[in-house]
């Protein structure tokens, strides 16, 4: 008996070590994303390129996180492993912010952070891979562990803001290439946890495509992640541009992120009750009027309270898709679908969204970049709603 208690022991405080192990290198890990979504946008400014420039690296390294996850997933499958790519992926980002760091040549800098999101992209995705495997392993679900990284982001957003503030935006990718260290020394501590080999099934692609209804379905996915794309791309440089310190753009980023826990808390107890075809519909009109606050307020404090209704936009929009694309697409293809959904979320809405928006942004200005965001986000909507109604009487 007091055998099987100490070996029951020695379990529980290996499974601690490996659950602290990893939240610690989530919370590292999307430190490091904080500073990549708003800071280093904000360090480009600085250096004087224009909001087409800066929309052109945006979009491009997002068009290049859609050949970075396929490699890397299929790396991960073919390899087994995940622990060892994260290595590859860190040391990657860690030399193209040092190759950076002396650079001022746009067509170059351009290049580099293409490649640096091919390293940088894929982290999110495999690194909820790992966190699902563990949980067999630790006990832990995924959720007690994916929270440390949206802490993460939150606490750093901030910490961030204010060390910039004090240091100065021209130090943005040495505070980087620290947070990216970081996570290299956590990665060391980290265990690699292998699933069941898949084959992937890229037929299913194909038949996909055959079906109207989801390629409908895709369609406004794209139309309304091209309207999320815009605001997040371009938020800092409208609080740059509004007068708004890097302590409180910070600010504005904490908000956004802890204000979405408490409505996928909700979405995740509650929200099997609720038509998703309406909530995307909600949260679409939710991301217009955001979007026109965002266009027609000038008070950066006000800009910054906007975004609490990150909750109701974001929140409602990506978890309810998931879940509804979950519904939509049979077993056989889920793979295909989340592939499709990863794609059109991240590599075509961020390609049109930096290209399209950092053109309206420079031509005509914020009011117009945003009222065009909102307009495309209303499109949506009115999408959802058509295809809800549509769905609806068939049903009937």
């Amino acid at each position: 008996m007091n055998e099987s208690s100490s070996i029951e022991a020695n379990l529980s405080s290996t499974a601690k070590k490996e659950t602290a192990a990893l939240r610690a290198f989530s919370f590292s890990m999307f430190s490091t994303q904080a500073l990549v979504v708003s800071f280093i946008p904000l360090y480009f400014l600085s250096k004087g390129f224009t909001e087409s420039q800066i929309g052109i690296i945006y979009s491009s390294g997002l068009f290049m996180s859609i050949f970075a996850n396929i490699i890397m997933g299929i790396a991960s499958d073919k390899f087994r492993t995940i622990r060892k790519l994260f290595f590859v992926l860190l040391f990657g980002q860690l030399a193209m912010v040092a190759f950076m760091y002396s650079l001022n040549e746009f067509i170059v800098i351009c290049v580099i952070m293409a490649i640096f999101y091919f390293f940088q992209t894929p982290m999110n995705p495999l690194s909820d891979s790992l966190y699902l495997m563990s949980s067999k392993h630790t006990g832990t679900p995924y959720a007690l562990i994916r929270i440390f990284g949206s802490l993460g982001f939150a606490i750093s957003s901030y910490g961030f803001g204010l060390l910039l503030k004090a240091i100065g935006s021209q130090h943005t990718l040495l505070v980087a290439m620290c947070t990216i260290s970081i996570t290299l020394v956590f990665a060391y501590f980290i265990k690699d946890y292998h699933g069941a080999a898949k084959k992937v099934e890229y037929s299913g692609f194909f038949k996909l495509m055959k079906q109207r209804n989801i390629v409908l379905f895709f369609m406004l996915i794209l139309i309304c992640s091209t309207a999320h794309r815009m605001y997040e791309s371009f938020l800092a440089v409208t609080l740059r541009h509004a007068g708004a310190s890097d302590s409180l753009i910070g600010l504005s980023l904490l908000i956004s992120a802890t204000s979405e826990i408490p409505i996928l808390f909700l979405l995740g107890k509650y929200g099997h009750k609720l038509k998703e075809l309406p909530l995307l519909m909600l949260a679409a009109l939710m991301y217009a009027l955001r979007l026109w606050l965002l266009g027609a307020v000038n008070d950066p404090r006000l800009l910054v309270a906007t975004q609490a209704m990150h909750s109701i936009t974001f929140g409602i929009f990506f978890s309810t898709s998931l879940r509804y694309i979950s519904m939509l697409i049979p077993n056989e293809f889920r793979a295909s679908g989340q592939a499709l959904y990863t794609v059109i979320w991240t590599g075509a809405a961020g390609l049109i969204s930096g290209l399209l928006g950092g053109y309206i942004y420079e031509q005509f200005g914020r009011a117009a970049f945003y009222h065009t965001a909102a307009g495309i986000a209303i499109a949506a909507a009115l999408g959802f709603l058509l295809y809800f109604l549509r769905r609806w009487d068939r049903l009937e």
